[in-house]
C-alpha cells in the first residue's frame, strides 16, 4: 500500500488533486483559502489563491476591487493616494484638495515644483516678474500692490536712489531733509561715522555727529568750557556774548543757581543778589 498524502486540515486525500503548501504542509485548495487567504478590504470576500491580489498599507484587495473611491477607475496601474482609508486617484484628489495656480488656473500637482506666498500658489514657472515676464523661480522678489517684480526690474522702475551712492534703496534706509540714504551711506560730514540710529545735528545742509558738531560749531559754556548742544537737557542761558548750560549758570562766589533769579555781572563774574550786596 502506498503512503497517504492528505490535506493537513481536512485529512482528505490529495492524490490527483491540486494542493498548496503552507507552513511546509500540504493543504487542499478550499482549506488553504479558508485558513490562509486574505479578505478583500473592499468587498469583504476571500481573495482566492488563483486571484490577483493587491496590497496597500496592511490592506488587501482583489485587483478588480482596487478602484478610486470617487470616480471608480481602476488604480492597479495608476498613481493614487488615500483619504480616510479610501483610495483616491491623483486626478480626483487634485481636483478636490490641491491648490490651483493663480496665474494659469491649473491644478498644482502634488510633488511638482511650486511657490507659495501670501496665501496664493503658483507653478514655479508661472511665478513671473510683472515687468520683464521672466520666471522669478526661487530668486528674490519684491511685491508691489498685487504685482511681483524681480529685483532688477523693481530697482529700475520704483526704488528711490540713495543721495550718496545713487544706487537703489530697496529696504530700510534713512530720510533726512526729504532725501533718502542707505543706512551705511548716511555719514557724519566730519568724521564719516555712520549716523543711522545715532543722535546727530546739522550745519547748513550737512549732517554731523554730536562730537564733530561740538568741536567745530557749538558755542562753549562760560561755566564748564564744554560745548553747548541741543542734546541731553539742551537748555542754556545767554547773556551778552556769553552762554551757559542751565546747570552751570551759578553765582561765581556761592555757586547758587541763578536760573530764574536776578543776577549782577561783575567783569567776568556773575553774582547773586546776596553776594553782590556784600560788596
Amino acid at each position: 500500500m502506498s503512503d497517504r498524502f492528505d490535506c493537513k486540515n481536512c485529512n482528505e486525500s490529495l492524490y490527483g488533486r491540486k494542493y498548496i503548501l503552507a507552513e511546509d504542509n500540504p493543504h487542499c485548495v478550499p482549506c488553504y483559502d479558508r485558513l490562509y487567504a486574505n479578505t478583500c478590504q473592499e468587498c469583504k470576500e476571500i481573495i482566492g489563491h488563483n486571484a490577483k491580489e493587491l496590497f496597500y498599507e496592511n490592506r488587501h484587495y482583489h485587483e478588480h476591487c482596487f478602484r478610486c473611491f470617487r470616480c471608480d477607475r481602476s488604480l492597479a496601474d495608476e498613481p493614487f493616494t488615500s483619504q480616510d482609508d479610501a483610495l483616491v486617484c491623483s486626478d480626483c484628489y487634485c481636483n478636490e484638495f490641491s491648490s490651483k495656480c493663480v496665474a494659469c488656473d491649473k491644478t498644482v500637482m502634488p510633488g511638482s515644483r511650486m511657490l507659495e506666498y501670501d496665501g496664493a500658489t503658483w507653478h514655479e514657472d508661472c511665478f513671473a516678474c510683472h515687468a520683464c515676464e521672466k520666471p522669478i523661480g526661487t530668486q528674490s522678489f519684491i511685491p508691489d500692490k498685487n504685482n511681483y517684480y524681480c529685483v532688477p526690474c523693481y530697482e529700475g522702475r520704483f526704488a528711490p536712489q540713495c543721495s550718496h551712492c545713487k544706487k537703489a534703496l530697496t529696504k530700510g534706509g534713512v530720510t533726512y531733509k526729504d532725501e533718502v540714504w542707505h543706512k551705511e551711506c548716511f555719514l557724519c560730514t566730519g568724521c564719516k561715522t555712520p549716523l543711522a540710529g545715532q543722535p546727530f545735528t546739522s550745519q547748513g545742509e550737512s549732517p554731523y555727529c554730536v562730537k564733530c558738531f561740538s568741536n567745530m560749531y557749538a558755542k562753549k559754556c562760560a561755566g564748564c568750557n564744554t560745548a553747548i548742544t541741543g542734546f541731553g537737557d539742551g537748555k542754556y542761558v545767554s547773556f551778552q556774548e556769553r552762554q551757559w548750560h542751565q546747570p552751570c549758570f551759578k553765582c561765581s562766589r556761592c555757586s547758587v543757581s541763578l536760573v530764574g533769579s536776578g543776577f549782577f555781572p561783575d567783569r567776568d563774574l556773575i553774582l547773586c543778589t546776596d553776594c553782590n550786596n556784600e560788596d
